[in-house]
């Protein structure tokens, strides 16, 4: 070690040797967590009075974790929760299992390297590997479809029967895009209420719009809407607007604006004041998305609409009725406003639905694809509210949370299918990598084969010891069993994993082992540890 005046500077194998245990610490607060017979993790809480955190999804656990007492050890641990939590924002699920296989990856190379073992080269052999892996996966998955069968996928990621059957409901109703509002409830179920049709964040300008006083909403039937991102600031903006609406026959209207001034809220209020009359409300436009209006874009879409922007000049002056949208019935509350059966061509609305699919599918990271899935779930025209009760404020949350990222991981299931579940999917991927290793020209590639290899294993040996059982018996039984076979942890047998229902989302499978072995290739080659300042001893709970 050489230290500076600023900073510590780390050399071999005092590096290793750090990392590998800060690694290994933050591996084995998650290892337990892995399988549906998990054990829990207990975190204490910021004042002494509270009883502790009790978690058991992988993800929350690393992220409560934000350093080792030892700066040294720090760097390995915050390594692999920076691995684990990518995994976790990519998935939905799946932390657990990229632990495990990174661990054992890990131990392995650094045993091999310090002793002679050349890790650049071990580097792109694994990369080799784990592209081979993954393309075995893919051409695993089969389709998920039907209610029962997507509900038995769910519970093998939330392990909560009551959610995996509401969410195998969900998802057979609303598919893979469906838009989901998640909140939280009171009383100990699950509860949800399906929408029909659209809505979007996009309020009343004043609650003296609100004609439903039971209800709280404002509503029409059979309703023209105009979409822009105008600014109505004077009363007359709109008398081109309403006179077109009055030479028509009009008996109400929606405008969508993004700013309306009180003068001109209450000129729309004394104009709808008649029950019999003219019915008008008006609702906030979103914020433009990088300059794009495109929720704008998608609403006019679906109703038909012309939409007026301002960045092209566009003016409320000399609007026609053509340009006017349609909905059967449209709606709006201090929060919402929504339409069902907008008057758009279905078939350009597919067609912006495709565009968006290529577009979901090219998203380099989390952000943009959830943007782009809520578009989608939108412009199909179902959506879905969900909410989570349970026995306590502290279980609701972790039930919430759970909800939340088994969402997530069922998408991918729908979306790229599913392989068998308990580790299986991964020990059908080890002769592979043994041949390869067999074949392999030098000891750094052989190396890299068989320590993949071994690494596949740890999945199901975890699953196994967790619920309280020997891996290597259990294993030796599953590998005379055949192609397939896994050990049911809930009935100790040896099954069929995906006739029997024990499948995991390929999705979440590849993402784990891309995660862990394209880090481990990386970590691998770390040399030299650098220290500017000596970090504050700190747990985040």
């Amino acid at each position: 070690m050489k230290k500076t005046k600023n900073s510590r500077v780390i050399f071999q194998p005092t590096a290793y040797q750090a990392m590998q245990t800060g690694i290994n610490k933050m591996a084995n607060v998650v290892r337990p967590t892995l399988g549906p017979l998990p054990r829990m993790i207990a975190f204490e809480r910021n004042t002494k009075n509270e009883r502790p955190e009790i978690l058991d999804d992988g993800g929350t656990i690393v992220r409560r974790i934000i350093a080792l007492p030892n700066s040294n050890e720090d760097m390995g641990a915050m390594f692999l929760r920076h691995v684990l939590w990518q995994q976790h924002e990519k998935a939905g699920d799946g932390t657990a299992t990229s632990a495990v296989l990174f661990q054992s990856a890990f131990n392995q190379g650094v045993r091999y390297i310090t002793t002679g073992g050349n890790p650049m080269m071990v580097r792109r052999h694994f990369e080799k590997g784990m592209e081979i892996i993954i393309d075995e996966l893919k051409g695993m998955a089969t389709p998920l479809e039907g209610q029962q069968k997507i509900a038995a996928v769910a519970e093998t990621i939330c392990y909560d029967p009551e959610m995996a059957g509401i969410l195998g409901e969900i998802f057979d109703y609303l598919g893979e895009f469906g838009h989901f509002e998640i909140r939280n409830g009171h009383t100990r179920q699950i509860e949800r209420e399906y929408v029909t049709g659209t809505f979007y964040k996009m309020p009343l300008f004043t609650a003296e719009m609100i004609k439903d006083r039971d209800k709280l909403m404002a509503y029409a039937e059979d309703v023209p809407i105009f979409v822009s991102d105008l600014d109505f600031d004077d009363p007359a903006q709109f008398n081109s607007l309403l006179r077109m609406a009055g030479e028509a026959g009009i008996k109400s209207l929606v405008i969508v604006a993004n700013h309306v001034s009180d003068s001109a809220v209450a000129f729309l209020l004394s104009i709808s004041r008649n029950p019999a009359g003219f019915q008008a409300f008006a609702v906030d436009a979103p914020i433009p998305e990088d300059g794009q209006p495109v929720i704008l874009e998608d609403i006019a879409l679906q109703v038909g609409a012309k939409p007026f922007f301002k960045v092209f000049g566009s003016t409320a002056e000399g609007v026609t009725l053509e340009d006017l949208g349609h909905a059967r019935r449209a709606w709006a509350d201090k929060e919402y406003f929504g339409f069902v059966n907008g008057k758009g061509s279905p078939r350009e609305v597919h067609k912006r639905i495709d565009e968006l699919k290529t577009r979901y599918d090219a998203a380099k990271d989390v952000e943009s694809r959830n943007k782009v899935r809520v578009r989608i779930g939108k412009l199909l025209g179902g959506s879905v509210t969900v909410w989570v009760g349970g026995n306590s404020e502290m279980d609701i949350e972790m039930r919430r949370a759970r909800l939340e990222r088994t969402v997530e991981a069922m998408r991918g299931a729908l979306i790229n299918g599913t392989v068998p579940g308990g580790g299986v999917a991964l020990l059908a991927c080890r002769p592979t990598m043994l041949r390869m290793a067999a074949k392999a020209r030098d000891e750094d590639e052989k190396f890299a084969y068989r320590t993949l290899a071994r690494a596949l294993e740890e999945p199901a040996r975890v699953i196994i010891e967790n619920a309280g059982r020997d891996p290597d018996v259990i294993l030796d039984q599953i590998d005379k069993a055949g192609p397939g076979k896994g050990f049911d942890v809930r009935t100790e047998k040896i099954v069929d994993m995906a006739s029997v229902g024990i499948v995991d989302a390929a999705s979440v499978t590849t993402a784990a082992v891309y995660q862990a072995f394209a880090s481990v290739a990386l970590a691998l080659t770390v040399d030299t540890l650098i220290h500017h300042k000596k970090p504050e001893t700190v747990f985040n709970t």
